[in-house]
């Protein structure tokens, strides 16, 4: 027989939330981990997402904090340093929201509980006034501990401290702070950590942190709900899951969806495309402030957006019943996240799909995901937007250059999965011409026009000296040389202007010539080269057009005088610089001494 949370012999102000919540039957996780909690015991709890973990570490710590016989009054706390009872660690805000609203709506019927949540990107001013009091916080490491070392928070009486997401925690480099965190609450009775797996490393931290703990195991990490419907669509590219999107996102049975991007770039893109498409869309991703991420996870949750478009930093801690479908626009750069993702959908008894949208250059991400899933996903298409077939297997196609956004190859050549063209539109970045059907030869099997085998003598000229553009075709265009084959040349023996942007843009000047240094950069029209250079006395003639090539070929020490260093006629002493008709204060003014 199934247990209730009536069973639980929890505090009647709980019972009443509850109640009006509609909890009544706990979830697997909740059924095993509350009683235990409810014994103050340490836990270590593995458990997939959206199994209800945080009702489970949520109401035991509640419940002991009801029965707390000495409460100090609610006056007295908000005038003291905030100290609180339960202590909640999460790895992002979106989580730490997340959890804050959900133990504010059980402790609706408990007369005097202030809870907050503290986290990076919010005004310190407004965070610490909302933690004054507090008795439950709810808070990420980072803006925690900077609380702490401005002794706005104490964590000397902490009777709870529950780690949530223990796993991303650790993703996110927090394993240093969260055992600062456990030293300065290293008073508490009770620690419980909540991770999807129990991986080594969690394994380690919970034994820094833990006494004894007790481990319930759920399900691996690795499964995902049984309520949610997975489904594969193989693309040829970018525009390809465009249209696909688009699709799934029309479909009368969505009635909220999230899509994952994988970078800011394209989270930005694609909602400013559907809301164009006349979508009611929001953008989410860490690059935006606090304020707005709030304002927007607020217009998901109250239903008046109906698509958001998210990186992975909503993957975890979004808890919005009405989410029907999850796509995944591109592929999480973890498997792990990817649970968590499609995780979105399907609670609270609820069903839900999940799209994940692959090109075949994604075959090897994709099989390694159905690996850690132990399972295979549902491989579908839609009619009028089916993929281009896929490549036979051992062909070159999958190894290309040419590959598109999102790993969709590029027009050109086979466009698409490896045959016919490519989905929609025409790439910039084209492939070689007849790249594919032109016959596999060795490096000494290549002829080259009329050029020169490898070898033979030939002039050794400039990189500036190439009359002609370099053919189309790689790397196997460029004829081969032997450096034994080039004659020898002194240093300024280049006769030949470099061609514009290259190296050779940058003349070089020997040391002998310091005091007639060129210029960087060629004369150029319209920029820095249009001004003759001259000297510091008197340039008079400005510089001729082109590059380092155009001064005449000279040797170092050939055919020029050798002089002293004061026997330059160009470069003088500030004693005898003339500059036109002009001295520099007036007129031929006798230099003076600087004491005199």
């Amino acid at each position: 027989m199934s247990k209730t949370f009536a069973d639980f012999s929890l505090d009647e102000s709980l019972t009443q939330a509850l109640d009006a919540l509609g909890f009544t039957t706990p979830t697997p996780v909740q059924e095993q981990a509350i009683p235990a909690a409810l014994e103050g015991k340490d836990l270590l709890v593995s458990s997939q997402t959206g199994s209800g973990k945080t009702a489970a570490f949520l109401l035991p710590t509640l419940n002991a904090l009801a029965n707390q016989d000495t409460l100090v009054p609610f006056k007295d706390r908000m005038k003291a340093v905030t100290q609180p009872n339960i202590l909640v660690i999460s790895p992002t805000r979106e989580l730490a929201q997340q959890v804050c609203q959900d133990a504010i709506a059980f402790v609706r019927h408990m007369k005097g509980v202030r809870i907050a949540a503290i986290m990076g990107g919010m005004p310190f001013g407004k965070q610490i006034q909302q933690l004054k009091g507090a008795q439950v916080v709810v808070a990420t490491p980072g803006r925690l501990l900077d609380l702490v070392n401005r002794r706005q928070i104490k964590l000397d009486k902490v009777d709870a401290l529950i780690v949530d997401e223990a796993d991303r925690m650790l993703d996110l480099g927090f394993s240093e702070d969260l055992e600062a965190i456990g030293e300065l609450a290293a008073n508490r009775k009770q620690t419980l950590m909540f991770s999807a797996t129990f991986a080594p490393r969690i394994i380690t931290l919970a034994e820094r942190m833990m006494n004894d703990p007790m481990r319930i195991s759920i399900e691996t990490g690795h499964s995902t709900n049984t309520d949610i419907t997975q489904t594969l669509h193989w693309t040829d590219g970018f525009e390809h899951k465009k249209k696909l999107l688009t699709h799934w996102l029309n479909e009368e049975d969505v009635d909220q969806a999230v899509v994952f991007a994988s970078t800011q770039e394209d989270t930005d893109m694609l909602a400013e495309e559907l809301a164009e498409a006349g979508l009611s869309v929001v953008a989410l991703h860490g690059a935006m402030p606090q304020t707005v991420r709030n304002r927007r996870l607020r217009s998901i949750r109250e239903g008046r957006a109906k698509i958001l478009v998210a990186t992975d930093v909503a993957a975890r801690g979004l808890d919005v019943p009405t989410i029907s479908h999850v796509i995944n626009f591109g592929l999480p750069m973890k498997n792990e996240d990817y649970v968590h993702r499609i995780g979105r959908t399907g609670r609270a008894g609820r069903t839900g799909k999940a799209i994940t949208l692959a090109t075949y250059r994604e075959r090897g991400k994709i099989r390694a995901l159905e690996d850690f899933l132990d399972a295979r996903l549902n491989v579908s298409e839609i009619e009028g937007l089916e993929p281009s077939p896929p490549p036979a297997r051992g062909s070159r196609d999958g190894a290309g250059r040419g590959r598109g956004r999102d790993g969709g190859r590029r027009d050109g050549g086979r466009g698409g999965f490896g045959g016919g063209r490519r989905f929609e539109g025409e790439s910039n970045f084209k492939r070689r011409e007849g790249s594919d059907d032109r016959p596999r030869r060795s490096f000494d099997d290549k002829p080259r026009g009329e050029r020169p085998a490898f070898g033979e003598d030939r002039p050794r000229r400039d990189f500036g000296d190439r009359p002609a553009p370099r053919r189309e075709g790689g790397f196997g265009d460029r004829p081969q040389r032997s450096f034994d084959d080039r004659p020898k040349r002194d240093f300024g023996d280049r006769p030949a202007p470099r061609r514009e942007g290259g190296f050779g843009d940058r003349p070089r000047s020997n040391d002998d010539n310091r005091g007639n240094r060129v210029d960087y950069k060629p004369a150029r029209e319209g920029g820095y080269g249009d001004r003759p250079k001259r000297d510091f006395g008197d340039r008079s003639a400005p510089r001729r057009e082109g590059g380092f090539g155009d001064r005449p070929t000279r040797s170092f020490g050939d055919d020029r005088p050798k002089r002293d260093f004061g026997d330059r006629p160009v470069r003088r002493n500030f004693d005898d610089k003339p500059r036109g008709e002009r001295s520099f204060g007036g007129e031929d003014r006798p230099r003076r001494k600087f004491n005199d």
